[in-house]
């Protein structure tokens, strides 16, 4: 069996008996004092005896990542135990992005689902499942000091995750034809793929949503939100959401993860999204272009999110800068979107009398109208138009936070030279596409 460290068999015997002891108390809790099956349960519950009959019921159960049940749940075909470092890497959401940190499920009887709950125990980071296929020799010694009683049970616990020798769908399972090769008339053009339910990944949706939902740290992100206050956490909502039952009235039969929440699987919306058309006017009767960039519902919630960032007086660290200059950029990305969306007008309204903008945001915004505007009446294109917008952009964005907070001459350079960098990089990206 190896070499045994005696520490570790001592804390993993100990955590047998632990286990055991809390099943134990469970059910004497249910019956009188002078019931005689408190002594049947008495001698079921000595370790020796309740692990050799686990060993025996774990042959009714299989641990797997990707089941048959939810597509019927009498389907009686393969499921499969497929962790994410086994699959392929895509492009794509799956199973496989789930790493090292995914949780397995369990089918089969479920009145054997308590030697799954033994062996989801954990030791120094690892499940008694995860060390039974590992064979680890200390785990053995902790199950029995009879060497060959040892390597029986472990190899017994070890197998629940193991690959049935032979697979199988069934014809309540799901199945369809995909074609693989050109003639729709021939069977052998056609590979039959029978779906399973990625339970594994399911389950990390399950809680992921939970968490974003209910947990003590989203509910406070969703109060900041509410008051103009800033949060760490941020706030993750899950529009039109639909549950999908399994399982009826005994989720159990389905698997045990599926028992572990309900019932309950989530189906994000899949809804082709509403087109809202975005009915684009020049900029005409004003002298600036913020008043209506201004107007931009996710600039004024960044304006604000920021301020309130601002105004809660965050320590001065290299943490603080990242977070101001997520703000900030995403601001500055509202510009340059801001900008995009006049880019469709007709070239030349900026060159009507109506528009009162200064030459070089005109430029900046209709440069292809500025372009052909006649010699006699347009004036020459500034040579310093990305440094010009965006010191005008320094002063609107100082502008925004100036009451109640102090912004001077250090942020205006700060927000000045952010914009200009994006300027200039979008200018280059132009002459690339060119």
């Amino acid at each position: 069996m190896g070499n045994t460290d005696m520490q570790r068999v001592t804390e993993l015997r100990a955590l047998i008996a632990g286990f055991l002891k809390k099943r134990l108390d469970d059910k004497l809790d249910k019956l009188r004092d002078d019931d005689p099956k408190r002594a049947e349960l008495h001698q079921q519950f000595i370790p020796e005896n309740w692990l050799a009959n686990a060993a025996r019921r774990i042959s009714q159960i299989q641990a797997v990542t990707h089941s048959l049940k939810p597509a019927h749940p009498d389907a009686k075909g393969t499921s499969l135990y497929s962790p994410p470092d086994v699959q392929p890497v895509l492009t794509v959401v799956g199973s496989h992005c789930l790493g090292n940190e995914f949780t397995s499920d369990v089918v089969g009887n479920a009145a054997a689902l308590d030697v799954y709950k033994f062996l989801k125990l954990e030791h120094e980071g690892y499940s008694l499942l995860a060390l039974s296929m590992a064979r680890d020799a200390d785990l053995a010694t902790a199950l029995s000091n009879d060497p060959a009683q040892a390597q029986a049970w472990i190899s017994a616990f070890g197998g629940l995750a193991e690959r049935p020798d032979r697979l199988a769908s069934h014809t309540l399972a799901k199945q369809l034809y995909w074609p693989v090769g050109d003639d729709p008339h021939d069977d052998g053009s056609f590979h039959l793929l029978a779906p399973l339910y990625a339970s594994s990944l399911a389950h990390r949706v399950y809680q992921t949503v939970q968490d974003d939902r209910f947990s003590e740290e989203a509910i406070a992100a969703r109060q900041a939100k509410k008051e103009s206050k800033y949060s760490a956490r941020a706030v993750r909502e899950y529009p039109d959401l639909a549950i999908q039952k399994l399982g009826g009235t005994k989720p159990q039969n389905i698997s045990q993860l599926n028992s572990e929440r309900r019932g309950d699987n989530l189906l994000f919306a899949s809804l082709l999204p509403t087109w809202r058309s975005i009915d684009v006017k020049p900029l005409l009767g004003s002298d600036s272009m913020f008043p209506r960039f201004n107007r931009r519902p996710e600039v004024r919630r960044m304006v604000k999110a920021l301020l309130a960032f601002l105004k809660s007086d965050p320590t001065r660290n290299l943490e603080t800068r990242r977070r101001r200059a997520e703000w900030v950029d995403g601001i500055i990305d509202e510009f340059l979107q801001f900008r995009a969306e006049l880019r469709p007008l007709p070239p030349g309204w900026s060159q009507t009398p109506a528009c009162h903008l200064s030459n070089e945001v005109k430029h900046w915004l209709d440069p292809e109208g500025v372009e052909w505007a006649p010699a006699s009446e347009g004036l020459p294109p500034p040579t310093d138009t990305a440094e010009r917008v965006s010191a005008l952009f320094a002063n609107w964005l100082n502008a925004q936070l100036r009451d109640p907070l102090p912004m001077g001459d250090p942020e205006f350079l700060e927000w000045r030279n952010r914009m200009y960098e994006q300027i200039k990089a979008e200018e280059r990206e132009g002459r690339h596409d060119d």
